[in-house]
């Protein structure tokens, strides 16, 4: 039941609150000709107190018996409120706003409508006008007794809302044919005095094949206001094998502030990434970016990103660089029977510039393309990832390595991935399956890998 059975037609008129100002003044004209082109005859509209809101009433009736009456009331602030929380508690929502702006037109101090306008912004997912018309509603003097607490208690729930926290927990095993990222190739060329030389490359620098125990834990935090957001999140994982020096650990952080309007928005985002590989650290990644997602009419929307970040290798610094990508993309949300698919595709611009001189290769500049596509199957997600990236380097890369040739590397990967709701396990477990492969090739044996591994597990969130 709406709360407006609750408020016995008791409040009094009132000071127009300046929220319900703006919000009238928003309502688009031809509402407003349609209601003042209408005759008006507030003389012969019933008595609506004959309509008993206090004891449980069957609202769809109750809407029908009063939409018979509508052409009788159209100067009634009060039929138009009676309306609205007849249509609100049938489940029409648009109907019930409609009718409940129109209540407010007529009167702008009709607490019913305000209290009814309120819960039906809120049901349509307008949650900051909701919030902040009931808390006009609060700060009224003339709100009865048994009407505060259950006002009191709307805002507070409807503010918990405005901060939200998610944690995400999987587990899952696998197996990898290149858990330490060795070269594909058993022999290397040198050129030595002039002539190619071919070296066997030793069996502990070949690449190593086993299961393996994947471990992730992720925590997100969101706070909401009217006109923005703040993102949170805070990720580590874990790959614990056999071969101890291939284990791998990595943590993560990545802050994002979301500005939304009329149809696109702005983000910007920082970040930084550690990784940890046989037990020592290896990596450290600290970035930031700026993200444009352009306001348009058609199905796919388009977007443009600049990220930046300064790269750390903890054990060799000559590789420590700067790096740079420019990114342009579109997103499409496209429909299909069993409920939808989206794809999202991106071309990037990349620029990796050396912090120290002296590295090998020296700066490298390339381009990459990605490609996200997400299927709804019956029981499940189908999502398939694909990338390419082309990078060359812009020096020779060793005079013992192919007469000094610059490196030229290009890879390529795939991952697919099926999830599955598992409600016997708990209402947020999931099925989770992983496919990934990739394959990196080079005008220098040396930087040539290939990577298969398949894993399956569970995914709880909570």
């Amino acid at each position: 039941m709406s709360c407006s059975s609750l408020i016995n037609r008791s409040l009094k008129r009132r000071r127009i609150p300046a929220l319900l100002k703006t919000w009238l003044q928003r309502l688009t004209p031809p509402l407003l000709l349609l209601f003042f082109s209408l005759p008006v005859s507030a003389q012969n509209c019933p008595d609506l107190s004959t309509f008993n809101v206090d004891d449980q009433p069957d609202w769809k009736v109750l809407e029908r018996q009063l939409g018979g009456l509508m052409s009788q009331c159209l100067a009634s602030s009060e039929f138009f409120a009676l309306y609205g929380a007849a249509q609100l508690n049938s489940g029409n929502l648009a109907g019930a706003a409609e009718s409940l702006e129109r209540a407010l037109l007529i009167d702008p101090d009709n607490g019913a409508a305000q209290i009814d306008y309120a819960q039906a912004l809120f049901d349509q997912g307008q949650l900051f006008p909701a919030l902040q018309i009931n808390e006009q509603l609060l700060q009224r003097t003339d709100l009865p007794g048994n009407l505060q607490p259950a006002l009191a208690s709307r805002q507070q729930s409807w503010q918990a809302l405005t901060r939200q926290r998610s944690f995400q927990a999987d587990l899952l095993t696998g197996y990898d044919n290149n858990l330490n990222g060795a070269p594909d190739s058993s022999l290397l060329a040198l050129t030595l005095s002039g002539d190619p030389v071919l070296l066997e490359i030793s069996p502990e620098f070949r690449p190593v094949s086993g299961p393996y125990l994947n471990m992730r834990l992720a925590g997100r935090y969101r706070q909401l206001a009217p006109d923005h957001q703040h993102n949170w999140t805070a990720g580590m994982q874990g790959r614990l094998s056999e071969d101890s020096k291939s284990d791998l650990l990595q943590l993560t952080t990545r802050y994002a502030f979301i500005r939304p309007d009329n149809g696109h928005s702005w983000q910007l985002t920082a970040g930084s990434s550690h990784l940890f590989f046989g037990g020592s650290a290896l990596f450290s990644g600290t970035e930031a970016g700026a993200r444009y997602q352009a306001a348009s009419e058609l199905v796919c929307k388009p977007y443009y990103e600049l990220t930046t970040q300064h790269q750390l290798y903890h054990q060799q610094s000559l590789l420590n660089a700067f790096e740079s990508k420019a990114s342009a993309g579109v997103n499409c949300p496209l429909n299909n029977p069993n409920g939808g698919q989206q794809i999202t595709a991106e071309f990037s611009l990349l620029n990796n510039a050396a912090l120290k001189s002296g590295r090998l290769g020296g700066d490298r500049g390339g381009w990459q393309f990605n490609l996200d596509w997400q299927y709804q199957l019956p029981r499940g997600v189908l999502r398939a990832q694909a990338n390419y990236t082309q990078i060359d380097d812009k020096q020779g890369y060793s005079p013992l390595l192919d007469n000094n040739a610059k490196r030229s590397q290009d890879r390529s990967s795939l991952l697919l991935q099926y999830r599955e709701p598992l409600p016997t396990l708990g209402h947020n477990a999931t099925l989770l399956i992983n496919v990934y492969h990739q394959q990196q090739q080079s005008n220098i044996s040396l930087f040539e890998t290939l990577d298969t591994s398949a894993e399956i597990g569970l995914s709880w969130g909570f």
